[in-house]
């Protein structure tokens, strides 16, 4: 590395490296962990049967896969990578994309966990108990054991993977799907990219042959097509009413989050209009008129900010545009402004009410099975087209289970910042205990 690569990579998180506490301070944390864990009911430590059925299902994995290939869509030939943040522990999405004559082409490949992970495994048991991943500034506690998530679940590169793909036919004009297929595949990803690097990608794609081992693949001009399409996406659903709270966004996390959302947006588009099939569908109420007033009238009072006139006549546009010219110091003040009057989301097993901030007549949870509950019982209705009997009670604990884990991490980083550290370094960066030369 240069040296100015190496002063470019100082501002970044992985560039700074750890934060740095004493063993004191690791106590205290520790502590206060623990006393977060058992007012909100959460289990640090999985229980031995599970973890030893954990291990198991991670024994002959390579064999297991190959013996997957003639019952599944063979992908590995096809460009696919991960973008992830530089300290994931597990990758369970992968994309790949190209452009035809009449059409885009979308490719998301899950983590295919039901494969290891169903209704009649102790895992499935602990899942439903646990509802998510809790993810602390420095500390996760995980829905799925960490050997099993970490490893035959992980879509590492360079190694044979059990995915399940969704396929988008996009039209060119607007985006809107042609055809969706959602089927089992086995793919092989070709780069593991943290954000930093899918950026310098975009900026350099010469940097696209220190990524690869396989210095064939079309890396470089696959991201550069993704993110033009990932922006079209972006910019078509602010223009449909989609509520974005966070305009300063970077390129890296556009093609995923726009991604991941085409993807859960079609999955729930085929079980609901082309099964009738209930599921684990993302509700998210609006509020009330009143209340969308009381928000733009405290957002129009503030120095400074102004809402064009134009996008009065819709609140999120409104927000939408507002964000955009406002000065940075009033960013969180307007976004705070619009959070306090939305109605929290929840899981149900009908989508009707649809999703308002994203302004989805339909919309659920697929992409992330490895730390959601809603997305891992998805992908069982998907695969058996077997709704769980108790798919109501499901709902509701994977509602309230991601409640206590928001509110977790509220009081956590709330007693982060009284003892003086700073929960988004800490967040962004990890951080490392320093002993005492005592």
């Amino acid at each position: 590395m240069t040296t100015e690569d190496a002063q470019s990579a100082a501002g970044t998180a992985e560039g700074q490296g750890p934060v740095e506490i004493d063993e004191e301070m690791a106590r205290h944390m520790e502590n206060k962990r623990e006393e977060l864990f058992e007012k909100f009911g959460i289990r640090d430590e999985f229980p031995p049967e599970v973890l030893e059925e954990a291990k198991e299902r991670t024994q002959d994995v390579q064999q297991e896969i190959a013996d997957e290939v003639d019952e599944r869509r063979d992908l590995r030939e096809m460009t696919t990578w991960t973008t992830d943040p530089i300290d994931a522990q597990d990758f369970d999405d992968a994309i790949s994309v190209e452009e035809r004559d009449d059409e885009y082409v979308l490719w998301v490949h899950i983590a295919d966990v039901t494969h290891y992970v169903n209704p009649d495994t102790a895992m499935w048991a602990e899942a439903v108990e646990r509802g998510n991943t809790v993810y602390l500034p420095g500390y996760t506690i995980h829905m799925l054991p960490p050997v099993l998530a970490e490893t035959v679940c992980s879509l590492v590169p360079n190694e044979d993977r059990l995915a399940h793909t969704v396929e988008m036919h996009l039209d060119k004009e607007n985006l809107s799907y042609e055809t969706i297929e959602i089927y089992k595949s086995v793919i092989e990803s070709d780069a593991r990219l943290t954000y930093t690097e899918a950026e310098n990608l975009l900026d350099d794609p010469e940097t696209a042959d220190d990524l690869l081992e396989d210095t064939s693949v079309d890396l470089a001009e696959k991201t550069e097509l993704i993110w033009e399409l990932a922006d079209r996406m972006h910019e078509q659903r602010k223009e449909d009413g989609s509520l974005v709270l966070n305009p300063a966004r970077d390129r890296a996390h556009t093609i995923i989050e726009e991604c991941m959302l085409k993807a859960n947006k079609a999955v729930t588009h085929e079980l609901m209009w082309d099964r009738g099939v209930e599921a684990m569908y993302r509700v998210h109420p609006q509020p009330s008129p009143e209340e969308w007033d009381e928000a733009l009238v405290e957002i129009q009072d503030l120095d400074g900010v102004s809402i064009p006139g134009s996008t009065w006549d819709d609140p999120r546009k409104a927000v939408n545009a507002t964000l955009e010219q406002a000065p940075g110091r009033q960013l969180d003040k307007i976004q705070w402004a619009v959070m306090k009057v939305m109605p929290r989301a929840k899981y149900m097993n009908d989508p009707f009410g649809g999703h308002h901030a994203l302004n989805f007549e339909i919309y659920g949870h697929f992409t992330s099975p490895i730390r959601r509950l809603s997305d891992l019982i998805n992908h069982w209705i998907v695969y058996t087209n077997d709704v769980p009997e108790d798919l109501v009670a499901l709902c509701d604990r994977a509602s309230d289970r991601q409640k206590d884990a928001e509110q977790c991490e509220r009081e956590y980083k709330k007693f982060l910042e009284e003892i003086g550290l700073d929960a988004a370094a800490v967040n962004n960066r990890g951080l490392e205990v320093i002993e005492s030369e005592d």
